[in-house]
């Protein structure tokens, strides 16, 4: 019979988190520190959403080659770079205004969550359901871990009879 694994079974206990309060610089550097692709954002003890790469990327839209700057035929052949000197001084200055936002201004909310006893297949349905690639595991209201796509593909595998190195035979 198979053994339909618990959240609390594949999960990352005690998540790196960011406060909702902190520049989006500074996820962005946890994020990068620890290799992950999203946090869990606290408003002191509470967990109030999420953070992910795709939220701090999609700030990143810049404008496309201006309509307003038109040069004579002459100068055609430096025309499309200087448009593209002109939409790196945009993106500058965007990512220099990115970087000071709050969190909370950026995160994904309200945040959806998973009970540290629910099945693994509950915890697939809802990522599947909902699109997202991470779900903060809670009890009793409080975080107390994280799970990600990659971790539940694990737990089903080890659940379907793929063996762990070391396990013993039955």
């Amino acid at each position: 019979m198979r053994h339909i694994m618990k959240v609390s079974e594949v999960m990352t206990p005690d998540p790196v988190v960011v406060s909702a309060d902190a520049p989006v610089r500074g996820a962005a550097g946890l994020l990068r520190k620890h290799k992950i692709g999203g946090l869990p954002v606290m408003d002191g003890k509470k967990l109030v959403g999420v953070i992910t790469e795709s939220d701090i990327l999609k700030l990143m839209g810049t404008p496309g080659i201006s309509d307003d700057l038109w040069l004579p035929s002459p100068l055609e052949v430096i025309e499309v770079p200087i448009r593209e000197a002109i939409n790196w001084a945009h993106t500058q200055k965007a990512l220099s205004h990115i970087g000071d936002q709050p969190v909370r201004k950026v995160m994904s909310h309200p945040v959806v969550t998973i009970g540290e006893d629910e099945d693994i297949d509950a915890a697939a349905a809802i990522m599947v359901k909902r699109r997202i690639a991470r779900l903060p595991v809670v009890r009793e209201g409080k975080l107390v871990g994280i799970v990600a796509r990659a971790d539940i593909v694990r737990g089903l595998g080890e659940s379907h009879g793929t063996k762990k190195e070391g396990d013993e035979d039955s």
